[in-house]
């Protein structure tokens, strides 16, 4: 076997050092494989403990003579003395319309917290339908945030596909009289919240009667009532819509892990299943964009790209800041059954970026970068506090060029 002799007169055999290294990089490349196809990161929030900083300000509308059909998507709402925060979805599904971005802007509030919830939204045989989840309901206790669970009344026919309907509006008499009842309860969020998975089947049967006038006056066929009967049907026992939900949530969640998002600019290639539990009897399947495994530590990586703008747009990083609400309270964490120490990032990338930077660096260094960047005033200010909450938080928030090198250390 060849040799060669250093400066120091020590041999090196050149043959045992190569197979060395390439077993090395045999079990260093085999173990990053097994984890991106296969292990499933886990683990339990108990309580979420998070400082806001990049919220909105909401505007203000008074109870009497309120409209739902007409009100923001987020705004604070005053009955005498009292104000509550109050979003509203226009789905159920939390992967459409950017939800978390509403509730994101309510928490803020110091007072009570509310988001109505549509507990089905059919837009017609040509369109989507969506039905609640029972976690969403167990993650809104968490978040501490009251739900009204609530359904369409009327509808429009869409002037430009026969086989939808749109313009969507709630039974804004049943909201508002929902609202009334929050500002009297005297007890806790959960209290509300598990009261108001109590009406799920009335409420799911609400919502199939207005879908049949709905049907009738728009002359529009809508899905065929089967999986709503269904859910009607699981709903009378509080264990079996769980268990239904959550099926439909993994499968959900599988359908992602095995998808590739146009909207993510990853840097590498390792998505991952992670499944959060809670003390409150919440269980959610979410997918990371991105992971990254080293001896002691997991990183759990949210991505969002823009192809046009200089960044994503607020309402995704915001959608993103929940999931940060979640995963900097997370604790015991497994990747498997081994358990493993935890750092979360968002990771912001856009086509016309040059460069990078990140929330860990010093505020002239981020300040240059904006600059440089031709970022206005308002953008300026937006990832300032962006950057504040991320500091206060623990974690990273990197900025950079869709091409450029991930900054994950």
């Amino acid at each position: 076997m060849k040799t060669k002799k250093t400066a120091g007169g020590t041999n090196i055999k050149l043959g045992y050092f190569a197979i060395l290294i390439l077993l090395l990089l045999d079990v260093f490349t085999n173990s990053i494989l097994a984890f991106s196809q296969s292990e499933e990161i886990s683990g339990d929030v108990e309580k979420v403990n998070y400082k806001q900083s990049a919220n909105d300000a909401l505007r203000e509308s008074k109870l009497e003579n309120f409209d739902i059909n007409k009100a923001a998507g987020a705004f604070i709402l005053s009955s005498g003395a009292e104000k509550i925060a109050v979003s509203r979805w226009i789905s159920p599904k939390r992967t459409r319309s950017y939800p978390y971005e509403r509730v994101y802007d309510t928490l803020a509030h110091p007072g009570r917290k509310v988001t109505i919830i549509p507990v089905v939204k059919d837009e017609g045989l040509g369109g989507e339908r969506d039905f609640l989840q029972w976690d969403t309901i167990s993650l809104l206790s968490l978040l501490d945030v009251h739900l009204v669970l609530a359904y369409y009344d009327s509808a429009e026919k869409n002037a430009k596909r026969h086989d939808q309907i749109t313009a969507q509006k709630f039974d804004n008499a049943y909201i508002t009289a929902r609202l009334n009842e929050i500002y009297n309860f005297k007890g806790t969020t959960r209290e509300w919240n598990e009261r108001e998975a109590k009406q799920l089947k009335t409420i799911f049967e609400k919502a199939g009667l207005a879908y049949r006038k709905i049907s009738k006056d728009t002359k529009t066929y809508l899905h065929d009532e089967t999986a709503l009967n269904d859910l009607i049907n699981y709903a009378e026992t509080p264990q079996k819509f769980i268990e239904f939900s959550r099926r439909k949530s993994q499968k959900a969640q599988a359908r992602e892990y095995a998808t590739e998002q146009p909207k993510e600019a990853l840097a590498t290639d390792t998505k991952a299943k992670v499944t959060i539990n809670n003390a409150l009897f919440g269980k959610y399947f979410f997918t990371c964009d991105e992971t990254k495994l080293e001896p002691q530590t997991v990183y759990l990586i949210e991505a969002k790209h823009s192809q046009r703008g200089k960044f994503p747009g607020k309402n995704d990083i915001k959608d993103g800041l929940i999931k940060m609400m979640l995963y900097t309270n997370l604790t015991n964490v497994k990747v498997g059954k081994q358990s493993y120490g935890l750092k979360v990032q968002i990771r912001l990338t856009a086509n016309q970026l040059k460069g990078s930077t990140n929330s860990d660096l010093k505020d002239k260094e981020v300040e240059k970068f904006l600059t440089e960047n031709s970022f206005g005033l308002t953008d300026k200010n937006f990832f300032v506090k962006l950057f504040r909450e991320a500091r206060e938080n623990k974690f990273m928030i990197i900025l950079e060029h869709a091409e450029a090198d991930s900054l994950i250390k």
